[in-house]
């Protein structure tokens, strides 16, 4: 069986219904499959599993035979330490990371019909060479309106709600400390997709409190946080020296230099950049979640990241990720609908994005005039689209009841 087939069947849900378990026995509940990534590293990421009675978060990695995992030599590599399932066709040995762990292990359960299974592997080449596709793609090249503005208005809203939900998780994490999790959620946004885990790492594994008494001071901060992301050269003495004090001062644990990502990346993305970005924000920044909630126009948002020396577009990735749910969330929690609003009218203010997926949807002869459109098309893809949720969509359903989509 080609590994291409497993992807396939993993990403498209295709083991719904059937019991999974571990190699030892203990029941695995798939609650999201992640992010594909197409980069170094583990095939997917932000995947969530529940394990027995505990629930997981971290990567996936996917083989057709456990024993690929030493093949590949994921066991020196510590990218793969944040595995948190390997799933698999057949599991023939154990495999364990780089500290000797044992990584749990699911042979995958899935309809196993051999013309199914060949049909399957047609999809997944064309998966392979074309993406995921959208399943009413014919359908809004002839009508664009199928999907209407009430459809975008909502999904704008489910999307801010998820990130509400990710808000929620770590004012847990944080004993109700908004400025706490404010800050994980910006260290997240500065690692832009590519490193935002190792970035909410970062953030977890040193303290807020750490930093504020050394806020006054650009260099200590730059050196807590290089040295805590493990991303100080040996020709940085000065702040390797600096870090070493501070480690000791507030019994600091680094993370591994390993899990930033470096491939493909432009100079300006890179971490090492970023965290120094992150540390002038921290340097300049006073009451920063105040601020946050008493800017009314994203024209007064910019000044509050000038420090970062951060270009518009950079800076307008924070806005739509961290600024404007922390906004919205905090507004809700204050059971104030009018400021929720004015939260969601701020998207509107914020230039379109651009990627794949959004280009995807302007060849469907969708319009896109800001970022609230952006965002909603985005949630759309990634929760309707691609998991094939199409009985539960606005466009979806009309199509179906006009018998022009098949429903899987």
């Amino acid at each position: 069986m080609p590994e291409i087939l497993l992807h396939y069947i993993w990403e498209h849900c295709l083991w719904a219904g059937f019991a999974q378990k571990t190699t030892d026995g203990q029941p695995v509940e798939i609650l999201s499959v992640g992010e594909h990534n197409r980069d170094a590293g583990p095939d997917y990421s932000h995947a969530r599993v529940r394990i027995g009675a505990r629930e997981w978060i971290g990567n996936i990695e996917i083989h057709v035979s456990s024993s690929d995992w030493n093949k590949h030599k994921h066991h020196q590599d510590k990218a793969y330490d944040t595995v948190i399932l390997h799933v698999v066709r057949t599991a023939d040995k154990p495999v364990y990371n780089s500290r000797g762990e044992e990584i749990p292990q699911c042979e995958l359960q899935y309809p196993d019909e051999q013309d199914y299974l060949s049909g399957l592997f047609q999809a997944a080449k064309k998966m392979d060479s074309a993406g995921s596709r959208i399943g009413c793609a014919e359908q809004l090249l002839s009508d664009p309106t199928l999907l209407t503005e009430g459809w975008r208005r909502t999904l704008l809203r489910k999307r801010l709600d998820c990130k509400r939900a990710s808000i929620e998780r770590l004012l847990t994490i944080t004993k109700n400390s908004w400025e706490h999790a404010l800050y994980i959620s910006l260290a997240r946004n500065f690692g832009f997709h590519t490193n935002s885990l190792p970035f909410e790492n970062l953030a977890l594994a040193t303290p807020l409190s750490c930093l504020q008494k050394h806020k006054n001071n650009l260099f200590q901060l730059t050196a807590i946080l290089m040295g805590q992301a493990g991303l100080i050269k040996p020709e940085e003495e000065d702040l390797q020296r600096e870090y070493d004090f501070m480690r000791q001062k507030f019994s600091l644990t680094p993370l591994d230099r390993s899990l930033w990502k470096h491939a493909r990346m432009r100079p300006q993305n890179s971490p090492e950049l970023r965290i120094r970005q992150f540390a002038m924000l921290l340097h300049q920044s006073e009451a920063l979640f105040s601020k946050i909630l008493d800017v009314e126009t994203i024209e007064d948002c910019y000044p509050l990241f000038e420090a970062t020396q951060m270009g518009k577009a950079s800076i307008d990735i924070l806005l739509i990720n961290t600024v404007i749910p922390y906004k919205y969330a905090f507004a809700l929690h204050q059971n104030n609908a009018l400021r929720a609003a004015e939260a969601l009218h701020l998207m509107e203010s914020i230039a379109p994005e651009n990627n794949s997926i959004i280009r995807k949807w302007r060849t469907l002869g969708q319009a896109v005039h800001s970022a609230a459109d952006t965002q909603a098309l985005l949630h759309l893809y990634q929760n309707y689209c691609q998991h094939h949720e199409c009985i539960n969509c606005e466009v979806g359903f009309t199509v179906f009841q006009r018998g022009q989509l098949r429903l899987f």
